[in-house]
């Protein structure tokens, strides 16, 4: 079941959960693309926010499958005074992610290769990393999971 909340707050707030299933990633897309497109991210920008909430929300179910967890996959779309999308796995891994190390791993600085995420998820954050300017990847503050989150320019 596919579930969408919104706040009615200053900023919209939209939440989109989704089950942790592939068939789903493209739903997470068409919602991306049409809440950018609301908010005023501009045209040029919508084919790299597709891309890269898809996959997001691929990796994020990969680590669901992986890991067996049957928990919704939380993808959370914000208006401010730029675009930004979360995208929130409930997979407890054996490698903690650690704050800021996403433009570590993206950049291949420290020694560690592109692709190394500590998730295990083999080029997930190095496709991000080339995509997204605006990327953090952080441990959920639930405490299992990760939070990949991405924001975009308002035109």
């Amino acid at each position: 079941m596919v579930g969408i909340a919104a706040d009615t707050d200053a900023d919209a707030t939209v939440t989109l959960r989704l089950p942790p299933r592939a068939a789903h990633v493209r739903t997470a897309r068409l919602v991306a693309a049409a809440m950018a497109r609301r908010c005023g991210v501009d045209e040029e920008l919508l084919d790299e926010v597709r891309l890269a909430v898809g996959e997001a929300c691929a990796r994020a179910v990969r680590l669901h499958e992986r890991h067996r967890v049957s928990e919704a996959v939380t993808v959370e779309f914000l208006e401010g005074d730029r675009f930004q999308v979360a995208v929130v796995d409930r997979a407890a891994t054996d490698s903690p992610v650690r704050p800021g190390a996403a433009q570590r791993w993206a950049a291949g600085i420290g020694g560690q290769a592109p692709w190394a995420d500590p998730s295990g998820d083999a080029l997930g954050l190095a496709l991000l990393g080339a995509v997204v300017q605006d990327l953090a990847v952080d441990p959920d503050i639930h405490g299992r999971g990760t939070r990949v989150t991405m924001s975009w320019p308002l035109g």
